[in-house]
């Protein structure tokens, strides 16, 4: 029995975030009902190329994108501004534990479908918001995507090459972060709030923001301009607190040091041929290396070229010295600690023949995942979950399905 087994989510988010989220429920062993609208669905579902494929080499309707967030959930296409369509999706909350939206401030609440019209049908919901800037403030009715989201929260302006060299400044991540870590947040929330709900017996309503979550996990960034007062800046690879942490070219690639502590640069030093960087009073302490971090990587950069990436790895890893390749994804898939790890696999699907993934990073030891649900076509699951969960007739989904309800 997986640890969410008995835990029903109705999920009417699109895009990443809200996805993101419900998909880790799913992975946990929820059943996640996935609310879409007909002929349409999720907007993921048109952003590409890259396309499934089918047999013949062909491409299909199937998004990776939609893939990559919408593992093991039900499709059902549902058109909430059709009032039968609210009714529905009334019903189904008044049967979930979960729901889970991503819509503007106020819209579902136009379709009695917000929070203090589904708490009447269901006092134990658990109902969680995600927004670009939350039910408060001045900024609640604007919308909130991940790029804009990333420069406004302060990511973007210490992502990036030094504005002084080549190539250098702002750059967003290469993926989504914002949206995601917004979802990994919602995931926590929603879980507290129902660990919660076995002590209260009531649900409440959870405010989500992206703007929220994008200034909350800078860490260490945030820490050091509030306690200083001056701006991080971008700085490439280098790293805040610490040097030598960065990217450095070898004789046939790019190479990551990332030495944390005085230690560790002793000995690095002293394996490469370098003992007097050791007593050198620039470099004698981590807080000195910071203070002159140009200056010793000038001096380091010609010691990395005289080895290959392999030889560097061979001679440092031994010692403690945590170093790395910066790898493509191609490299990332064909590693083989990533292939003992399981991180790729596959599932059925009903277009496509199967349909390659990524495993969720949670190991459990006594309930493991199990991967059983492709993402869903568009649909896929509309009169299965209306007659077994709402236990519609065949009269009345061909009615609805008349009316343009479903």
């Amino acid at each position: 029995m997986l640890p969410l087994a008995n835990v029903r989510v109705l999920d009417l988010s699109r895009i990443l975030a809200g996805p993101w989220c419900a998909q880790i429920l799913a992975d946990l062993g929820a059943e996640v009902i996935k609310i879409e609208r007909p002929g349409k669905g999720d907007d993921t579902r048109g952003w590409g190329p890259p396309f499934l494929r089918d047999a013949q080499g062909r491409d299909t309707a199937q998004a990776a994108y939609f893939q990559c967030t919408n593992r093991g959930k039900k499709s059902v296409a549902v058109d909430i501004a059709n009032p039968e369509g609210q009714r529905i999706v009334r019903e189904l909350a008044a049967r979930c534990d979960v729901l889970l939206e991503n819509f503007k401030v106020g819209d579902l609440a136009r379709y009695g479908l917000g929070y203090d019209a589904i708490r009447l049908l269901n006092p134990r919901i658990v109902y969680c918001s995600i927004t670009g800037f939350g039910q408060t403030g001045p900024y609640r009715d604007r919308a909130g995507y991940d790029f804009m989201i990333q420069a406004l929260g302060g990511l973007m302006s210490i992502t990036g090459e030094r504005d002084d060299l080549p190539g250098g400044g702002p750059q967003k991540a290469g993926v989504a972060v914002a949206d995601l870590m917004t979802g990994m947040y919602s995931t926590v929330a929603i879980l507290g709030a129902l660990w919660e709900r076995t002590a209260s017996g009531e649900g409440q309503h959870i405010d989500m923001a992206l703007l929220d979550t994008q200034v909350g996990w800078l860490a260490n960034q945030n820490l050091n301009y509030l306690v200083s007062g001056d701006a991080p800046r971008r700085l490439g690879n280098a790293h805040p607190n610490l040097t030598p942490y960065d990217a450095f070219k070898t004789s046939d690639g790019d190479i990551i040091l990332a030495i944390g502590n005085d230690a560790q640069y002793a000995r690095f030093c002293e394996a490469v041929g370098r003992a007097e960087l050791v007593t050198d009073a620039r470099f004698k302490d981590n807080p000195s290396r910071v203070a002159n971090r140009a200056e010793l990587k000038a001096l380091l950069e010609p010691v990395m070229r005289e080895r290959t990436m392999t030889e560097w790895m061979q001679l440092l890893e031994p010692l403690g010295i945590p170093c790395g390749p910066i790898n493509r994804l191609d490299q990332v898939f064909a590693d083989p600690q990533v292939v003992h790890r399981g991180l790729r696999i596959e599932l059925p699907h009903p277009v496509a023949g199967r349909v390659p993934l990524v495993a969720n990073p949670i190991r459990y030891s006594r309930t493991p995942i199990r991967y059983e649900k492709a993402p869903p076509l568009l649909g896929e699951h509309t009169d299965e979950v209306l007659r077994d969960l709402l236990e519609k007739s065949d009269a009345e989904l061909a009615t609805l399905r008349s009316s343009g309800a479903i």
